[in-house]
């Protein structure tokens, strides 16, 4: 009995994973045929007749010296010029500051303009160093005492933004030249209200890195089909892009959780509804961001996201079920549920598989194991073959590495489950009954020492 029980188990949810990756599969598809249209039609409508918003483009940044350079240049070099820069340092302990003020003194139209001000609830001290306009872009940096991220960026958009879009960026990322114009063109239609961007992982070619880099393609082409069926509420703090007055909407981000960026999404679901207004993922907004060097690293950071993901989860627990006209019911009887389902069918998975192998062994029928690795398999292979955004050598070289993924991510499953244990242990932050602050953790980077 206990061995038919874990048997049916086992294939009701290979059945349910299977389902799942036909869904992804079939709703990217549609999500790429969309895309294609949509650029066509938009190519049609003349350049004088197009909108163009000012994008205030917002840098949290925290003991970044090494990088900060490098996203400014990025960002500078944005073909769409209607923009302006401003970089929060939330009290840096190394040359952030700085490094941020040399390269600011650095452009043609360099003004000083310091000044010490106190504002808010928690009447923080914030110093404006200097800024410069250079081809129209204005460029500041700002100082705060150490708040955490979703202080620093809240400061920003605050006191400090002019722009009708946010668009957020970590202070180790790199945008595309064209992201920021095709960020702004998704908000022509006025029922969006947020932006997800492609993110990519850039760095070395380690096993930890391309594992990062594989990883991040499959769960960012799963948005697709998200976008499509309109059950979005999951947008990372890179190149993500909202509209200000819907920021000011919604009281901005919350600062009491360990993701506030998933926080911020989340919220605006909540108030707003996803029948009227929409979230989207836009492909053709690409950022690197690093991944991190580690194995350490690795645990520090999933452990980071699955806390703050159940944390605001737990908060919006009111979404599932809701039958709210507002709401969608993909969203709330098919997402929401499905990502604590998620959780439960994480834990008990490595008990199953471990059975199957069991059984698989003792009765020498590995047909079940098989089918799981082929489909794996397959399905790494059609994420990357369809991907824009890589070369035909790189898919050519993942295809080599793609029969090792069933296996290798198995590590990831390994990091995850410890994560959920951590959350399970500190089950009182996930339900917010202790104080959570967001504050910074700095990876370790692969160019810390250069």
């Amino acid at each position: 009995m206990v061995a038919d029980a874990f048997f049916y188990t086992f294939m009701a949810l290979s059945l349910l994973y299977t389902i799942h990756m036909g869904l992804y599969i079939v709703g990217a598809n549609i999500y790429d045929i969309w895309q294609y249209s949509r650029r066509a039609r938009l190519a049609k409508i003349p350049r004088p007749h197009r909108r163009r918003p000012l994008v205030s483009v917002i840098i949290p940044a925290y003991n970044e010296q090494y990088n900060i350079t490098r996203t400014l240049d990025s960002v500078r070099a944005s073909s769409y010029k209607k923009i302006e820069i401003i970089v929060v340092d939330d009290g840096s302990s190394d040359q952030t500051s700085p490094v941020v003020r040399e390269y600011i003194k650095a452009l043609p139209g360099f003004k000083t303009s310091s000044y010490v001000k106190r504002y808010g609830k928690s009447a923080k001290l914030c110093r404006r160093f200097v800024r410069a306009e250079v081809d129209r872009i204005r460029m500041i940096l700002v100082t705060q005492n150490n708040d955490g991220k979703a202080s620093a960026v809240n400061n920003g958009v605050k006191n400090h933004a002019h722009g009708d879009l946010i668009m957020t960026l970590d202070a180790d990322s790199m945008l595309q030249s064209d992201a920021i114009g095709n960020a702004v063109r998704y908000f022509e239609n006025p029922r969006v209200v947020g932006v997800a961007a492609n993110v990519r992982v850039a760095g070395s070619n380690t096993a930890l890195s391309i594992l990062q880099k594989i990883e991040h393609m499959i769960g960012y082409r799963s948005k697709k089909f998200y976008t499509m069926t309109n059950c979005e509420f999951i947008v990372g703090g890179v190149a993500s892009t909202y509209r200000t007055e819907v920021l000011k909407e919604v009281g901005f981000y919350d600062t009491d959780t360990l993701t506030e960026d998933i926080g911020l999404s989340m919220k605006i679901v909540a108030q707003k509804g996803n029948r009227d207004w929409r979230i989207v993922y836009a492909a053709d907004v690409v950022a690197g961001t690093e991944g991190v060097q580690t194995y350490k690293a690795l645990f520090k950071q999933r452990y980071r996201w699955k806390l703050g993901m159940l944390q605001n989860l737990f908060r919006n627990i009111a979404l599932t079920g809701n039958r709210d006209k507002k709401y969608s019911r993909m969203l709330t009887m098919y997402r929401i549920p499905m990502a604590f389902l998620g959780e439960v069918i994480l834990m008990i998975e490595p008990v199953m598989l471990g059975y199957i192998i069991y059984l698989s062994v003792l009765h020498m029928t590995p047909q079940a194991l098989l089918g799981a690795y082929a489909t794996i398999t397959l399905y790494v292979l059609w994420t990357l073959w369809p991907d824009e955004y890589l070369t035909l050598r790189d898919k050519i070289r993942f295809s080599f590495i793609a029969p090792f993924m069933y296996f290798t991510f198995y590590i990831m499953n390994a990091v995850q489950i410890v994560a959920v244990i951590r959350c399970i242990r500190n089950y009182k932050k996930v339900l917010g009954k202790v104080e959570t602050v967001g504050r910074w953790i700095s990876p370790e980077r692969a160019n810390a020492s250069s």
